[in-house]
């Protein structure tokens, strides 16, 4: 059979690559998915100073909070088309410089508008860099895709945990919410051009399950890396995003302005749903020992339910510690990590660079809406109402497609 893959991937180099330069340029770029981390999520914690500096009403705070996701959702697709045919490596340092410079302009926003076109260019940025980096991942380490990204997912964790403890410190310290935007954002550039200096190519560029043509025949997946298994897998992402991002943008405002949280109280039960999110190198070994649907499937009855006791519960810090986190180990730890993963098992290995960008888009374009619908469902039912129709409801619903996906159809590890 003739190959379908474009001529930019089968020039890939494939030649095995020392253990040492594998760890420290997978290292480097897991720091930039932490930094990633902590820059999307210090806004947060910080909502409720930002909007008292502009006036903002609670609706137009949650848009702030999570519509920054629609510009990583508008990435996504042309990421994943460049990653299957340009250098990834490129794609990844243009997105960190991109995501930096609209961290760094966000303190000068002067209102709603141009605050909103910041966090839209940081969030493009971002999902460029999500989309490349899952597809490096996705073909350098394939058939350990799963551990792989969960390893990422646990720098991406760490990133939130600490991201809000330094943020608020950061802002305790010089006064204004403005330094963690400006320290961030420094950051970021510094390791835009460590990346350009020190990360092999031979690391960002592999051709995906290349080791395994010899020995494994992929006819069973079909043609197309928009089947029916990535369509349902789409249809849970999209209620995944829904659900996480909702929660995020507005679960620090529900603590203080609701439950009257100190910042420091606030801040902690933030920084734990990064704990939770760290949990993701468990769940992706999990779903590279047995079958990912059925992760998935528990996955998301275990956020629902978790969701449930996070507003039903005692309104004590410690309760909310205990509950944010283990929300924060579904909703973060598996659904972000196997939904990813799952998508890029359902298609043939060249396609591995659309099946990232196809989780990006469909993850983050309801993400960008999330706080603006939890909002509004706040207005109108209060916290508590609003919380069990978008964070419990909807990932039960998201069962429905999970339940029909073709375990069949999904790659597995070799073990």
């Amino acid at each position: 059979m003739a190959s379908t893959e474009p001529s930019s991937v089968t020039a890939r180099p494939t030649t095995p690559v020392p253990p040492l330069v594998v760890i420290a340029g997978f290292t480097l770029l897991a720091v930039s998915f932490m930094i990633n981390a902590m820059d999307r999520q210090v806004f947060y914690p910080l909502l409720p100073d930002i909007r008292t500096t502009y006036g903002f009403s609670l609706s137009e705070g949650g848009l702030l909070a999570t519509g920054f996701t629609l510009g990583m959702a508008g990435a996504g697709l042309p990421a994943g088309y460049l990653a299957d045919r340009v250098s990834r490596k490129t794609l990844l340092v243009v997105s960190i410089v991109i995501y930096s410079v609209g961290t760094l302009l966000t303190p000068a926003a002067t209102g709603f508008a141009d605050m909103a076109v910041y966090r839209l260019v940081s969030g493009f940025g971002e999902g460029m860099q999500a989309t490349a980096l899952y597809a490096a991942i996705g073909a350098f380490f394939f058939v350990r895709r799963s551990l792989m990204l969960g390893l990422f997912g646990f720098a991406f964790g760490v990133g939130v945990f600490f991201g809000p403890i330094i943020g608020t410190s950061l802002a305790g310290s010089y006064g204004t919410w403005h330094a963690p935007f400006i320290a961030f954002g420094s950051v970021g550039l510094l390791l835009a051009v460590l990346i350009g200096l020190f990360v092999g190519r031979r690391l960002t560029e592999a051709v995906a399950g290349a080791a395994q043509r010899e020995t494994m025949n992929y006819d069973y997946l079909p043609a197309s890396p928009y089947n029916r298994n990535t369509r349902l897998l789409a249809v849970a992402t999209a209620a995944g995003g829904l659900t996480v991002y909702g929660f995020l943008g507005l679960y620090p405002t529900y603590l203080r302005t609701e439950l009257h949280f100190t910042p420091g109280q606030t801040a902690l039960a933030t920084s734990l749903i990064g704990a939770g999110a760290a949990t993701s190198l468990f769940s992706g070994w999990l779903a590279d020992r047995f079958d990912p649907r059925k992760v998935l499937l528990v996955t998301y009855a275990g956020l629902a339910v978790s969701a449930w006791f996070v507003f039903n519960g005692a309104d004590t810090p410690t309760w909310h510690y205990v509950t944010s986190f283990i929300m924060a180990t579904f909703g973060l730890g598996s659904l972000f990590t196997n939904c990813n993963s799952t998508i890029q098992r359902s298609v043939r290995p060249e396609h591995v660079g659309r099946a990232a960008g196809l989780f990006v888009t469909t993850y983050y374009v309801p993400a960008a809406v999330s706080g603006y619908v939890f909002a509004e469902l706040v207005d109108v039912l209060g916290w508590t109402q609003a919380a069990l129709w978008q964070f419990t409801i909807v990932p039960l619903a998201a069962l429905i497609p999970l339940w029909f996906v073709r375990s069949a159809k999904i790659i597995r590890s070799v073990t």
